[in-house]
């Protein structure tokens, strides 16, 4: 899990992002789409096409973090809201990184046996 304060909210980015880009292109996107200031100690949390690819990028005070996770199957369940971003809680953050449904904590995948 990142380590955060209690006062860090976690912000998702609503539709799609460029999965190319690195800190400084969503750290653009976080102040010109939605109007936040990537330096913060804020998490800003995107998602790929695909659905299966996230990026969280968040400035510790000391410098800037960029943290990629890409499951292997499933998709990362993801809001689409109208105006570009959601707020959700820390310990949501945690359950949509496992690929567990944030709104309602179950799994979207369960591995099978092997053998």
């Amino acid at each position: 899990m990142i380590p955060t304060t209690g006062d860090a909210k976690v912000w998702l980015a609503t539709g799609h992002t460029d999965m190319r880009k690195g800190f400084p292109g969503l750290a653009l996107q976080v102040q010109e789409v939605l109007r936040r200031d990537p330096m913060s100690g804020h998490l800003f949390v995107f998602r790929g096409r695909r659905g299966d690819l996230l990026k969280v990028i968040w400035h510790d005070g000391q410098g800037a973090c960029l943290f990629v996770k890409r499951l292997e199957r499933g998709r990362f369940l993801w809001p689409s809201v109208a105006d570009g971003v959601v707020t959700i809680s820390a310990g949501q953050l945690g359950y949509l990184l496992e690929g567990i449904d944030w709104r309602n904590p179950q799994k979207t995948w369960r591995p099978s046996r092997a053998g």
